[in-house]
């Protein structure tokens, strides 16, 4: 099969073949149809923290179409659609009964997915109705990510939120914040160039102000401080940035995968009395309710693709989006 695969941190992918996965007991066989290039991706292959090894094959937000079975495996049937869902578990503890698969003794990230064909389980994979496409299911996963954090947040109808970066993530908060009722939805950015889709996702307003971001938050509110702040960046400042921007009693919500230490004034957010609130991965059920609103005709996810390319060219596409670019979600059509 044709794939794109890690060679080393600060390398350039490889385009190249390697042999068809056969699946072994219990696992599913996924062709795959529609994958997105994740930030995440790019962080591990330049960061040692995430663990990445010469000859990994990225690409974590899949789906495709199920054309072989290991023994074992029920549930699916070959020509099934399905989106799988990246985080490995053992489908059967009570984490995972519960959906909270991260918490699972087995858990551990599924890759493969900028390849032709990617091994999965079966507990992993989310069919797809007929309303909801294959490039649909490549972008619930950051959906659910999003939801997993506004939820976290206890965002409530009427509160006004924050959200600082215009990626896929904070985009995708955006949206999510919009549709929980949030009475007004800033997006801030360092740049603009995503200021028209973070206003079609569900923002009211966007600022790009890198002089003095505080400031310009405080004049995209009249009516005082957000409730909710949402680190959707993950570098170090951006918490004591946050700290200035929210209210009294307010709460900073971090999705931001940061893996330098960063430093903020506890005694700063102590006085406002704010809570801090960490989110990580998401669970079953925001996986699924991201799907549902896929596929009951929510169009405002689908803007954040912004281009679809083809396997041989992962390897230069890649390089290009370690730059900031005015690219969103770049999906692979193996």
């Amino acid at each position: 099969m044709r794939a794109a695969r890690f060679t080393g941190l600060g390398e350039r992918l490889e385009f190249g073949t390697l042999p068809d996965p056969v699946p072994g007991a219990g696992e599913v066989l996924v062709k795959v149809a529609r994958c997105g290039i994740c930030g995440s991706d790019l962080h591990m292959a330049e960061d040692p923290a995430y663990g990445a090894c010469p000859g990994d094959v990225f690409g974590h937000e899949f789906a495709g179409e199920v054309v072989d079975l290991g023994q074992g495996a029920e549930g699916l049937r070959k020509g099934d659609l399905v989106s799988v869902i990246p985080l490995k578990s053992c489908g059967q503890c009570e984490h995972c009964r519960k959906g909270e698969v991260q918490w699972c003794a087995a858990f551990g990230l599924q890759g493969g997915g900028y390849a032709e064909y990617a091994l999965t389980r079966p507990n992993q994979c989310v069919q797809l109705p007929q309303s909801a496409s294959l490039a649909d299911g490549a972008i619930i996963e950051p959906l659910a990510v999003a939801l997993h954090g506004v939820r976290l947040s206890g965002l409530k109808a009427g509160d006004s939120a924050l959200v600082l970066g215009a990626g896929p993530i904070g985009l995708a908060v955006a949206f999510w914040a919009r549709r929980m009722g949030a009475g007004r939805v800033v997006v801030q950015d360092i740049a603009d160039w995503q200021r028209d889709r973070a206003l079609a996702m569900g923002a009211d307003a966007f600022i790009a102000d890198a002089s003095d971001p505080v400031g310009a938050s405080d004049g995209a509110f009249p009516l005082g401080k957000p409730d909710v702040v949402f680190e959707c960046v993950g570098i170090p400042g951006l918490i004591a940035q946050a700290v200035q921007q929210v209210r009294n009693r307010g709460t900073i919500l971090l999705l931001g995968l940061c893996t330098r230490p960063d430093t903020f004034n506890s005694f700063a957010m102590l006085q406002k009395e704010v809570r801090l609130v960490t989110s990580a991965f998401f669970t079953r059920q925001d996986y699924e309710d991201a799907l549902d609103a896929l596929s009951a005709g929510a169009v405002e996810p689908r803007l954040m693709v912004t281009e679809t390319i083809g396997l041989e060219q992962v390897p230069d596409m890649f390089a290009a989006l370690k730059q900031r670019t005015q690219q969103c979600k770049v999906l692979i059509a193996p």
